[in-house]
């Protein structure tokens, strides 16, 4: 009972286990590549996004600059001003100048939103 037993591996069942690990291989492998590409692209993707938020931030602040600078000219108008006639003029055109900036600057803000989901998630042309 103690004999070792003599059993052979039927080659037949050799050959479809090397199939079988070189199968798994690929897979892997493949597995691999798709993990590395989705790493590069997320990578991409933040790399994008970074630009974008960073292109974002610099056009708010040369808006608020620009707001704020405006503000001032305001001031120094209204400062001027010999009646409240006058002032209410300057007032009135101050506001429509800046609605008008106001919007251009809305629109420019919307812009470079868009400008950046598209560079981060491209749609394909077929």
């Amino acid at each position: 009972m103690n004999q070792a037993m003599d059993f052979e591996i039927p080659s037949s069942v050799r050959d479809i286990a090397a199939k079988s690990v070189d199968q798994a291989r690929e897979a892997y492998n493949r597995f691999l590549d798709a993990a590395k590409q989705a790493n590069d692209m997320m990578a991409k993707s933040t790399d994008v996004m970074a630009s974008g938020a960073r292109e974002f931030n610099e056009k708010a602040v040369k808006y608020a600059e620009m707001n704020m600078q405006a503000s001032f000219e305001l001031a120094q108008r209204l400062v001027t001003a010999k009646d409240l006639k006058e002032a209410l003029e300057i007032q009135n055109q101050f506001a429509r100048q800046q609605m008008e900036a106001y919007a251009q600057q809305a629109q420019e803000m919307s812009r470079l939103v868009a400008q950046s989901a598209q560079k981060v998630n491209p749609v394909s042309q077929y």
